[in-house]
């Protein structure tokens, strides 16, 4: 019985197993689709989707680096529980997403899904880890980098993965690049610096700091002249940026410091920093 592109697709649907494996299913249930899913079912595959609906907020993020591509890759994958996400074949399936990643260089997490590993592609490696183990487990996000010759990699994660934090740093020792990646990790800055704050952010914390000075000096019973009162949200909104930026930011290993003073002339270039669950539903 023949089968068409489409029925590789509903395959999928039904059963949330990639595409490469629903195919060879397909192939070896003669195009017969309740036997193509029983076929998965008897290899474990098609139990994944039975999780599916399942809240899957723990896990791990976790730092890789690909000395000859001069990459470096944060991914977070996720678990329903943490005794899973400290299992050793949950953390070797980690460290093979990661690879996978750096050495394919995907758009997103759905062209990574669809990345060939031995046969594979990657969405039927988590499925069939996820029977195994059994518990649901996906891939939820990652950032890649790419450095040049003048730049290094520092990367620190905390708690054992539950925060990792990547940057990418020019003119700079991997040690100083290691510091600040912990720096991140425990401050968790919303930029690298002020240029790359957007215009929108600015202007709305503009706006709320200045409604805020003048109900206060409205409210004063000696207000103060408009001329002041601009100078005070110039300086509450110097405050706040500097509070939210990488560079502005005091260091943690010696707060007599800005993270730019400890740099010196090193130039951070990139940074991505990860929490476990971050802004999921948990149970």
């Amino acid at each position: 019985m023949a089968f068409t592109a489409q029925d590789v697709k509903a395959l999928r649907e039904k059963t949330g197993v990639g595409m490469m494996e629903c195919k060879k299913a397909l192939v070896e249930a003669d195009g017969d689709m309740d036997k193509a899913v029983d076929f998965l079912r008897e290899r474990g595959l098609a139990a994944a989707q039975k999780k599916a609906t399942r809240i899957a907020a723990e896990g791990v993020v976790l730092p890789y680096y690909d000395a000859q591509a001069k990459k470096g890759v944060v991914v977070e994958v996720n678990s329903e529980t943490d005794f899973v996400a400290k299992n050793a074949e949950f953390q070797e399936l980690v460290a093979n997403v990661a690879k996978t990643i750096v050495a394919n260089n995907p758009a997103d997490v759905e062209a990574a899904l669809k990345i060939e590993v031995e046969g594979k592609d990657l969405a039927t490696v988590i499925a069939e880890k996820s029977g195994k183990i059994g518990e649901k487990l996906s891939l939820r996000r990652f950032a890649v980098m790419t450095k040049a010759e003048n730049e290094v990699f520092g990367a620190y994660s905390h708690m054992g993965g539950k925060i990792t934090a990547l940057v990418k740093i020019a003119d700079c020792d991997e040690e100083k690049a290691r510091d600040v990646a912990m720096h991140v990790a425990a401050s968790a800055p919303q930029f690298i610096d002020r240029s790359a704050i957007p215009a929108e952010h600015i202007a709305k914390e503009t706006e709320v700091l200045k409604k805020q000075a003048l109900e206060e000096n409205a409210k004063s019973a000696k207000p103060k002249p408009e001329n002041i009162v601009e100078k005070m949200i110039a300086g509450r909104l110097n405050k706040e940026l500097k509070a939210i930026c990488l560079v502005d930011q005091e260091f943690v290993k010696n707060p007599d410091l800005t993270v730019a003073q400890f740099l010196g002339n090193g130039k951070v270039v990139e940074m991505a920093r990860f929490m476990v669950g971050e802004g999921m539903e948990h149970k």
